[in-house]
């Protein structure tokens, strides 16, 4: 029995390395370009058109940003076979991944969320756009 706790040890140790050197890219991404990325999409501008380009150039990022979500998440579930392991020595590998964890949820939500902004704000910006040309039409008819 000691022999086999000593063995899932060692697998706990192995698997763990991979998932953290893949979580150590994901996180390297994360916070120098993906927190910056998000960042810059704060102030989105004034005009249909430009607000057009950000939404474009914002899709592009999504698509890479959302791959290292998946990534992150996926490194993570390979750990979640741990958790039954009640083992006195994996407690700092849980307390590392659940830093981890809240690192990719954090981020991931502020992805979502800024994603529903944009598509959001863009919606508005041609409803209003719609709403103007009607106006200009109703009132080159009315000086006609």
């Amino acid at each position: 029995m000691l022999s086999n706790k000593r063995i899932q040890e060692l697998e706990l140790v192995m698997e763990f390395e991979k998932v953290e050197e893949c979580f150590k890219e994901v996180s390297s991404w994360i916070e120098n370009v993906g927190r910056k990325r998000l960042k810059e999409t704060v102030n989105l501008d004034d005009s249909l058109e430009m607000l057009l380009q950000a939404q474009k150039q914002f899709k592009e990022f999504d698509l890479v940003a959302s791959e290292y979500c998946r990534r992150g998440q996926e490194a993570l579930k390979k750990m979640n076979q741990w958790e039954d392991l009640s083992f006195v020595d994996v407690h700092s590998y849980r307390v590392k991944l659940q830093t981890y964890e809240d690192e990719l949820e954090d981020f991931c939500t502020q992805l979502d969320e800024t994603r529903h902004r944009v598509c959001e704000t863009v919606r508005l910006y041609e409803f209003f756009d719609k709403v103007r040309q009607g106006i200009c039409c109703t009132e080159e008819g009315v000086k006609s």
